[in-house]
């Protein structure tokens, strides 16, 4: 019997549908990204310079060990209720952990300090899932809508964004009532 796949897991495989191979696009101001992970990130977890060889090299299983700990763990998304850890682990990977967790806050109506903590997890518990869900996607596609790079990516990120909520949506919602037993 093998063991199902933990919460993180199903979370990293959905960004990695959305996330390619080596991309190094002018208009892209993260430039090279492999997996989704810049030279920056990847700096940052190898806790030195990264150059774009480094990067071109990343293995799929160091991808997925950057975005366990610093934007899975970083998010907390362990702790927050299904769905919702998706779509903002999903944020996080694409906009950056600041910047997700003020939203996640905003979306949330608690004080938005980027910081995901015992009032931002209580409040999460507390909330209406779907709809912090439906918040967060709005606000997402909000802020994606004013960059001077919607133009090139927007379309993109719109099917992303859109895909990451009607799976987060999913994971949200309690299975159906309507079967019964017999």
């Amino acid at each position: 019997m093998t063991a199902s796949p933990s919460r993180f897991e199903e979370a990293v495989q959905h960004v990695l549908r959305h996330e390619g191979g080596f991309v190094q696009h002018p208009r892209d101001p993260g430039g090279a990204t492999k997996f989704g992970i810049t030279r920056e990130t990847l700096a940052r977890a190898k806790k030195r310079p990264a150059s774009i060889n480094d990067v071109r090299r990343l293995s799929r299983k160091e991808a997925i060990a950057i975005y366990r700990q610093l934007y899975w763990d970083a998010m907390r998304a362990d702790e927050l209720p299904p769905g919702l850890d998706l779509a903002t682990f999903d944020l996080a990977v694409n906009s950056g952990p600041t910047r997700a967790g003020k939203m996640l806050q905003a979306a949330l109506g608690v004080e938005a300090d980027g910081v995901v903590g015992p009032v931002t997890l209580g409040a999460a518990r507390r909330a209406d899932v779907p709809e912090t869900i439906r918040r967060l996607t709005k606000a997402r596609l909000g802020f994606l809508g004013r960059l001077a790079t919607w133009p090139v990516f927007g379309l993109g990120w719109r099917r992303r964004v859109l895909a990451v909520e009607q799976q987060a949506l999913r994971l949200a919602l309690p299975p159906s009532s309507s079967s019964r037993t017999v």
